[in-house]
């Protein structure tokens, strides 16, 4: 039978444009899912891919710090020493980084002279300003930890006027000769003496060789402080606070000292030859967190008491930057803000740097020194001091605190 050449034609033209239709179709609805689907080919920038790379290793560097917490290496004291029949009595003043290194002093006098250690109180900066220990500390648990160190009391004896105790002021950081010299005559004679701690410098640095003094004085600042309950679950509720508004930075968050009346301070006003700065404003902060690499997601806390406009400068780099008043429980404000009490907000700042993942002072003190000792001791070790950097960018490692870098403060005397 013969073959229409018009029928094979046709039937070729027909699948020609049979196959030519599913194609279109085929193409036009992957095309249309393409298009709704983000990274695909057409979209994707390979620059911005290397700068997300190279943003989420440097954002691991940032936070990096926090290594495995460190045991105590103090002992307790093995030799008992001659109990004698007088008490010394001191006050606790100027906020919880005083604190700390007036625990230890009266610790360290009190078994020297074999005396009876007398619960402080506690007084702010005001006059009549004053509390219990027990409003802020644990008593039980100070007391607790003293035994075989030194005997400690809650209150003098009533025959006891504490108008007739001999008043003494010793070094931070008392001596065993300086005791020996200037204060253990003073108790001979009178019976009985009143403390009060100067701080000749800011002297944190760890000594040459350690002493029985080193292990009482390690025990007594970062063994026997511990807050009262409410104090402790006001601390961690603020902490939760902070983590639940860093979760693009997975929890992490920054802490900076930074109280604006202290940068009118004699301490802050260095002279042209000084070669460091001691004290960063708000400005100068920014700048330095964000030239290390800190991006805009950053949570920042700051231990400034209220918002202050010179604070402004560090919001607009960093939105999510806070005070005290912005994350305290609501319930909580008119007892530990609205007070007017000094010493509660200082003990709220002291303890949400010593918890925070980077801990930056913008301001070189006390404050510095004995909440670095705090980190070190729970490997909390990323302190980053604050430097103007000339350059578009720096590394954070090359600004880490020396206490850490060089491991020269007196807590790694303590830790191991």
């Amino acid at each position: 039978m013969g073959v229409d050449l018009r029928q094979v034609v046709a039937g070729i033209l027909t699948l020609t444009m049979f196959v030519m239709l599913i194609h279109m179709i085929k193409r036009d609805h992957f095309d249309s899912v393409e298009d709704k689907l983000p990274g695909t080919t057409e979209e994707f920038n390979f620059e911005d891919a290397k700068f997300d790379a190279t943003h989420v290793r440097k954002n691991i560097g940032l936070w990096k710090g926090d290594a495995d917490e460190l045991n105590p290496c103090w002992v307790k004291p093995s030799e008992d020493v001659d109990q004698t029949e007088g008490f010394v009595t001191f006050s606790l003043t100027n906020g919880p980084e005083y604190h700390i290194s007036q625990i230890a002093d009266a610790v360290i006098v009190a078994r020297n002279l074999g005396a009876t250690l007398v619960i402080p109180d506690i007084r702010g900066s005001q006059p009549g300003d004053k509390r219990n220990f027990e409003d802020i500390y644990d008593v039980d648990a100070f007391m607790k930890s003293m035994e075989g160190v030194v005997r400690v009391v809650k209150d003098l004896p009533d025959h006891i006027s504490t108008h007739k105790i001999a008043a003494v002021k010793v070094p931070n950081r008392v001596t065993e000769d300086y005791i020996a010299k200037h204060v253990e005559p003073i108790y001979r004679s009178k019976g009985n003496v009143r403390l009060a701690t100067y701080f000749p410098s800011i002297n944190m640095r760890k000594a040459g060789k350690k002493g029985d003094t080193d292990s009482v004085a390690c025990l007594a600042m970062y063994g026997s402080l511990e807050l009262q309950q409410e104090m402790h679950d006001l601390i961690d509720s603020m902490v939760e606070r902070l983590r639940t508004l860093s979760r693009k930075s997975d929890g992490q968050f920054i802490s900076v000292d930074l109280r604006v009346e202290m940068l009118d301070k004699k301490g802050c006003q260095g002279s042209d030859s000084d070669k460091e700065k001691s004290c960063f404003d708000a400005q100068e902060v920014a700048m330095f967190l964000r030239k290390i690499g800190f991006d805009k997601d950053t949570t920042v806390y700051v231990t400034q008491s209220r918002w202050e406009s010179s604070l402004d400068s560090l919001k607009d780099l960093f939105p999510k930057t806070y005070t005290k008043e912005a994350i305290i429980p609501a319930e909580k404000k008119k007892k530990f803000l609205e007070s007017q009490d000094s010493e509660l907000e200082k003990v709220i700042d002291f303890y949400i740097s010593s918890e925070s993942d980077v801990f930056v002072p913008a301001i070189s003190g006390l404050f510095y020194a004995n909440v670095a000792g705090k980190r070190i001791g729970s490997g909390k070790s990323q302190i980053l001091v604050p430097a103007n950097i000339p350059d578009s960018s720096a590394s954070a490692s090359s600004f880490l605190s020396p206490y850490v870098s060089k491991k020269n403060h007196f807590a790694y005397s303590c830790y191991c």
